[in-house]
């Protein structure tokens, strides 16, 4: 394999910049080239200037930044088979022989669909904040979100510390309650709604009626925005027709815990990610995600990595019903 492309898909994530430098410098060192693909699958398709070449020098001072020099998107016409010829002949006329995808699940799909119509081999990075993917016991971003996350709280905890206020803190999480299980325990907080989980309504506004018999001075309440109940306003709003004169205050985090400057933990994880990918694909190794099981590179198939589920760690939901007492 002489020539390989790189691109990012989906969501962004801190710490994909860092992982497009150790993909495109580990390639190198092996003596293969690097075409980079802007705006991920939308960027294959279009061709012209979306494909790049990089060398150690295009991703030198990136390895801090947030977001993607290689910028990304979700393709709706990569779903098709007409896009995905388009970008097949778009590869082939760059003389790409494999490639290295950085994002999560529909990045991972795509390119199980390319391979299985075109015969293009993909190593997959997990590059989203959720840290949903079956695989690997982190990905890309995951430990950022959830320092910008705390980092949040920690000042509300402040103001709410002040005020004696109940305060309702939603964080991401459509289909995975990782971020708000670990800013719970992170940020002290003393209830967590998540998406797995559906919770005993009844139980949380039992809390809260014991908590004004009890005159706690204040409450931090994290919602993840994907929890059975609905977002925080939406919990908000029921207990208010519950609880007479409940009063509380909502935040939603939105969009800053997908920014920022990657933490040192993701741009190892990355830098290590990177690597696996080009080290897999050049031995031969296809339509995998490359992880970190254990402190250790492992391989997952796409297939696998995107049907299993990956549950929530048991013992770290035991301790926040011991610790936020």
């Amino acid at each position: 394999m002489k020539k390989i492309a790189l691109f990012t898909s989906g969501g962004d994530a801190p710490g994909m910049n860092a992982c497009i430098r150790a993909v495109v410098r580990t390639a190198i060192f092996n003596e293969v080239e690097v075409t980079g693909i802007m705006q991920g699958y939308t960027g294959m398709i279009a061709g012209g200037d979306n494909y790049i070449p990089l060398n150690s020098r295009s991703v030198g001072n990136i390895i801090q930044r947030g977001g993607t020099i290689l910028k990304t998107s979700r393709s709706t016409e990569f779903m098709t088979k007409e896009g995905r010829k388009i970008a097949y002949h778009n590869l082939v006329a760059h003389g790409i022989e494999g490639i290295v995808c950085i994002g999560g699940n529909g990045t991972f799909t795509g390119a199980e669909i390319f391979y299985e119509e075109y015969g293009i081999p993909s190593i997959g990075a997990p590059g989203t904040i959720d840290n949903d993917l079956w695989g690997s016991d982190f990905s890309i971003g995951f430990d950022t979100a959830i320092n910008t996350a705390v980092g949040a709280i920690d000042k509300i905890r402040d103001t709410a510390d002040s005020h004696g206020r109940i305060f309702f803190i939603e964080v991401m999480g459509r289909d995975s309650g990782y971020i708000a299980l670990a800013a719970t325990i992170a940020g002290g907080a003393e209830i967590v709604m998540l998406p797995e989980i559906k919770e005993d309504y009844h139980t949380m506004i039992q809390f809260f009626k014991e908590r004004t018999i009890s005159k706690k001075s204040f409450s931090i309440v994290i919602v993840a925005e994907g929890n059975f109940e609905g977002g925080a306003a939406a919990i908000t709003s029921l207990l208010n027709k519950e609880i007479p004169g409940f009063e509380s205050r909502v935040v939603i985090l939105g969009h800053i815990q997908r920014g920022g400057s990657p933490t040192a933990l993701d741009r190892v994880l990355a830098s290590k990610l990177g690597y696996g990918a080009v080290d897999a694909l050049l031995k031969g190794e296809k339509n995998k995600m490359v992880g970190l099981i254990n402190n250790k590179i492992s391989l997952t198939p796409f297939k696998e990595a995107i049907a299993n589920k990956k549950e929530l760690n048991p013992d770290m939901l035991k301790l926040i019903g011991i610790l936020n007492g």
